[in-house]
């Protein structure tokens, strides 16, 4: 049996699945997902991804770090998994042009904190 994975790696996790969305989006915007099937179920993975590791981190993690909107993160996944019917573009564009780019800076943060 594989050991439970810590915070930290946990974190490296989301970093990674948001450096992957970047790069996913390096030149691309809105019509792109609109338009492109492939790259809206890329994009869709990865925040399904960011919203997993989310809901993995503990309980006294989450806590200590407030500012994030974990229960956003991680209701994003829930619905993305569960309410895959509710998924539209313009509300996947959102969450990777506003909320990730905090989420990303948050994570960063966090993560030189744990080192």
């Amino acid at each position: 049996m594989r050991s439970p994975l810590n915070d930290k790696a946990r974190l490296e996790h989301i970093r990674n699945a948001i450096l992957t969305i970047e790069e996913y989006i390096n030149d691309k915007g809105f019509e792109d997902i609109v338009s492109d099937k492939i790259l809206r179920h890329a994009l869709t993975w990865n925040v399904q991804v960011i919203g997993e590791a989310s809901n993995k981190l503990s309980k006294e993690f989450i806590s200590a770090h407030p500012d994030t909107n974990w229960r956003g993160v991680i209701g994003m996944r829930h619905v993305l998994v569960h309410d895959y019917y509710q998924i539209d573009e313009e509300g996947l564009w959102n969450v990777i042009d506003v909320d990730i780019p905090l989420l990303k800076a948050q994570i960063e943060q966090y993560l030189s904190e744990k080192d």
